[in-house]
């Protein structure tokens, strides 16, 4: 019987360097997602009925379906939406939850030649407008959830030519995809892509001014494969002998409409001709463990704050859970040591930390199975991957030195990135300055800060917009909110400035309590004064004894949820505008009621 699949060997040596001098890149010049990550499966006899997708929720019993199938019902989509004048180089907008049609869309568009707009199902109809607007989509993708949103604003897209229901009852300009797919033929060709034709277009979260669509190439997929490989262990495959592999099944939260749930965890899973769970039900910490379970999930991504929640909830999970898991990802937040020794001693597999944004993914992180994971570190440059950290002028720093992570057009070979995005949606200026230098010879930098060691692990600092001075002080907030996080009051934390006119800010802490911890306060007749205030200031102590004195929060708020992304990042930049606006009150001069 092959051996379970663990971590590195304890006698294993440090493989990186090696690893990272001798990779080299394959791009063939003509490349197709559709045909990489499906129909090359479906045609393969051995292969064609092998589970793709393994579709589960809460009102519905599991039920699994092939790459054969997947490729058939694709081609069909496929040949419906040539009928419907798509052209190759059209948008095509995707707004479905986790579901076996989902993947089934994405396949039948990047086959043709068109471009993916993937819109998340929590959308707004301001949010939803603007990206079919700006998009200039011509056909959207809908579900029986999802269609009422984008039929409440096609009138303000006039670019829009069609809507389609592929599950549901709909209105009469909606077309029925499960009656019109009747008679459709199954098999389509497969346009011929260049590697460097665009495949995705996804919207940045837009923290500051309008979102950005990043246009994404097929090449893309190859440039997060070594990545990915390395986050999950290796995928099921055993490094240290090739004879040895496990079957792999992976399941993430991640929605399907974002860079993290496409390109992180449903893309490089059907290239690796794997199941992935698709889960049509909303996030919960408890029922994730009975997922993992059901579905012998050995392979995740959950987002920092979802292993946050797991961890609070359920702090014992293999005393009543049978886990198979052999590699966890977690990117878009730092995780920080607390949740890294959770995960080692909780779940018996350690956290490989990941780092990249929708226009350069999966560039940075960790592989336990081949190099030593560092807790609290975001890990090193993945193979393939030129990183450096640089100052202000573009020029790299010293070890120990806070600077802005960039990431090279070029690999260590001086060859071309793959990874890397075509640019951003018509804003060629915005383009322009995400780059440093000659535009074939540049840096690409992502906003983010971080220090790297000596030995090229990078330890994250925060955004650069949210690293703030305090009396002379330059504070970061994950270190804060991670040592925050030990105490066990605390589920979740954000640190952010509060204006203060003798040292410029003074650290704030906004933290959300443990489910215990928030049944006692709500049982305190005036939790103000007989809870708020006594944990404030042990929190403040438990601070005071970890980190340096001036970091420890001389406020700290407790609220029932901090503002998210859609992509699970706490919006720091919500609550620094909520302080400076409080600011600007207290500053206010307020009207005396006793003058006349």
């Amino acid at each position: 019987m092959p051996r379970q699949l663990h971590d590195t060997p304890a006698a294993a040596p440090d493989l990186y360097a090696a690893l990272h001098a001798n990779f080299r890149w394959h791009v063939p010049a003509r490349f197709n997602v559709a045909q990489a990550c499906v129909h090359r499966w479906a045609q393969r006899r051995r292969h064609a009925g092998a589970v793709a997708i393994i579709e589960d929720g809460p009102d519905q019993r599991p039920q699994r379906h092939t790459y054969a199938e997947l490729a058939a019902e694709a081609n069909r989509l496929a040949n419906a939406l040539r009928l419907l004048g798509v052209q190759r180089g059209e948008r095509v907008a995707i707004v479905l939850p986790q579901r076996f049609e989902t993947a089934v869309a994405y396949t039948a568009v990047l086959q043709l030649g068109a471009v993916a707009v993937p819109l998340s199902q929590l959308f707004g109809p301001e949010a939803l407008a603007f990206r079919l607007q700006d998009s200039a989509a011509v056909v959207a993708l809908v579900d029986d959830a999802t269609g009422p949103g984008v039929q409440a604003v096609r009138a303000r897209c006039p670019a829009l030519r069609h809507v389609v229901g592929l599950t549901g009852a709909f209105e009469p300009d909606v077309i029925d995809w499960p009656r019109a797919r009747v008679g459709l033929r199954k098999r389509a060709a497969v346009e011929d892509t260049a590697a460097d034709d665009p495949a995705v277009l996804i919207y940045t979260s837009g923290t500051t001014g309008n979102p950005k669509g990043a246009l994404i190439p097929h090449r893309a997929l190859i440039g997060n494969l070594s990545g990915f490989v390395c986050s999950q262990n290796w995928f099921g495959f055993d490094p240290w002998d090739p004879r040895v592999k496990s079957e792999a099944v992976f399941w993430s939260p991640a929605d399907w409409a974002w860079t993290g749930g496409l390109m992180d965890a449903l893309l490089p899973t059907l290239y690796f001709g794997r199941p992935i769970v698709a889960w049509r039900g909303r996030f919960d910490p408890v029922q994730a463990f009975a997922l993992l379970q059901r579905h012998r999930v050995t392979h995740t991504f959950l987002f920092p704050t979802a292993l946050k929640a797991m961890m609070k909830a359920v702090p014992e999970p293999r005393r009543h859970h049978r886990l198979h898991l052999q590699a966890i990802m977690s990117a878009g937040e730092a995780v920080g040591d607390a949740v890294f020794t959770w995960c080692q001693e909780a779940l018996g597999v350690t956290v490989n930390e990941m780092f990249g944004q929708t226009e350069i993914n999966y560039v940075v992180g960790n592989c336990a199975r081949i190099w030593p994971a560092r807790p609290g570190s975001m890990g090193r440059a993945y193979p393939g991957h030129r990183v450096a950290v640089l100052d202000e002028a573009g020029q790299p720093v010293p070890p120990g030195t806070v600077g802005e992570v960039a990431v090279h057009r070029r690999d260590v070979h001086g060859e071309p990135d793959p990874v890397f995005f075509l640019g951003y949606w018509g804003n060629d200026a915005a383009t322009r300055a995400k780059f440093t230098g000659d535009p074939a010879d540049s840096w690409c930098r992502t906003g983010d800060l971080a220090i790297q060691d000596a030995d090229g692990y990078l330890w994250y600092q925060g955004r650069a917009d949210d690293v703030f001075k305090s009396a002379g002080y330059r504070i970061g907030p994950s270190e804060i909110e991670n040592c925050l996080l030990k105490h066990p009051a605390v589920a979740n934390a954000a640190v952010v400035p509060k204006p203060d006119p003798e040292r410029g800010a003074v650290v704030k802490a906004y933290v959300v309590l443990a489910p215990a911890w928030a049944e006692r306060r709500a049982r305190c007749a005036n939790p103000a004064e007989t809870f708020d205030a006594p944990l404030e200031a042990e929190l403040q102590q438990h601070v005071k004894g970890r980190l340096a004195p001036y970091e420890y929060p001389k406020e700290i708020e407790f609220i029932d949820a901090l503002p998210m992304t859609a992509t699970g990042k706490v919006q720091r930049r919500v609550l620094r505008l909520q302080e400076e606006a409080r600011a600007r009150e207290r500053a206010t001069p307020q009207p005396n009621p006793d003058r006349t």
